[in-house]
């Protein structure tokens, strides 16, 4: 299965051992879902992980960003004519409608159904769910 994980989804991931975004990104190990980005998306988790004041380990942000470019299947954007209410969430969106991929995001208010037609958006949680289906 196709995904596109927001930041939010790798941070909390990446901070919280345990958790729930976490085990989302295990299922990236297991070659259980393939991600999906572009050089933005990857961009931006480099900028966002190593942000001072979250406090991440900088061993922690290599081996994620590691495994995200081993396991990431590139994909180019197509422009989509969408309002969301941060411009800066678009690409997200962009990509996963290229790639026919479910977005993961802990900031469902970001990306409201009316704005995200023919793109399945869902939680963290809501996604393992539908990966244990």
């Amino acid at each position: 299965m196709n995904v596109v994980l927001d930041t939010n989804v790798v941070v909390s991931g990446t901070m919280t051992a345990r958790g729930t975004c976490s085990r989302i990104l295990d299922l990236l190990l297991e070659d259980i879902v393939v991600i999906c980005v572009n050089d933005y998306i990857l961009s931006e988790y480099e900028t966002v992980l190593r942000r001072p004041e979250l406090k991440i380990i900088p061993q922690d942000v290599e081996a994620v960003l590691n495994l995200i470019r081993s396991r990431a299947d590139f994909v180019t954007a197509l422009p989509l004519m969408t309002q969301l209410p941060d411009t800066d969430d678009l690409p997200f969106l962009e990509v996963a409608a290229a790639a026919e991929a479910v977005l993961v995001t802990g900031n469902m208010r970001h990306f409201p159904d009316h704005a995200c037609t023919g793109v399945a958006v869902v939680s963290p949680a809501e996604f393992l769910k539908l990966i244990c289906e």
